[in-house]
């Protein structure tokens, strides 16, 4: 069931632009809180942040889903430690690891937000566009090293040059946990929608 309103609007019952701020500014704290709850693994850490973006897409929709997560990664730029594990600053934001993750989420809370600009409340969904979500998170999350594999990526240490190793580095740890998180952010959503219809 759909009805082209995000759960935002719906919840706050407002469409000012001092709300539409709030909602983006709330949306970026919350992923940069998501981000401290994380197990540090290198390359790339396991983190809450993919459950929080695609809790800001699904409540804010694609437009203010992608501004918050843009907002998100100017924090970072800008020296906050908004990133997992507390890192920051322009070279983590462009040279890092986690680089192509980072824009990423971009597009992710984008398409997130696709099925929250549509009002969807209906689980399969929500958890198909979660996961549709997550994967389009991936190909700039490998794109990324591999573009660098030539380059001062592997002198860094940490770019593979084969698939195996990209594999094992920036897809397979995250698929189970992506899975679980795209179903507990339907969960939530769908939960939000029935306390926004009381």
């Amino acid at each position: 069931m759909t009805n082209n309103m995000t759960l935002g609007r719906a919840m706050i019952g407002s469409d000012a632009l001092w709300t539409k701020i709030a909602l983006v500014v709330g949306g970026s704290l919350l992923v940069a809180l998501a981000a401290q709850v994380s197990i540090p693994m290198w390359p790339v850490p396991i983190s809450m942040q993919t459950l929080a973006v695609l809790m800001v897409g699904f409540v804010l929709g694609s437009r203010l889903g992608a501004a918050a997560l843009a907002l998100y990664l100017a924090e970072g730029a800008m020296g906050l430690p908004v990133f997992a594990g507390g890192k920051a600053g322009m070279a983590w934001l462009f040279a890092g690891p986690t680089t192509g993750f980072l824009f990423g989420f971009v597009l992710m809370a984008f398409i997130a937000g696709l099925a929250g600009d549509r009002g969807q409340r209906s689980l399969l969904p929500l958890v198909l566009t979660g996961l549709v979500a997550a994967v389009a998170l991936y190909i700039p999350g490998v794109l990324w090293p591999m573009s660098l594999a030539g380059a001062f990526g592997v002198e860094a240490g940490w770019v593979g040059t084969s698939a195996a190793k990209l594999w094992a580095g920036w897809v397979s740890p995250f698929i189970l946990g992506d899975v679980v998180k795209a179903v507990l952010a339907a969960l939530l959503v769908a939960g939000g929608w029935s306390l926004a219809k009381r």
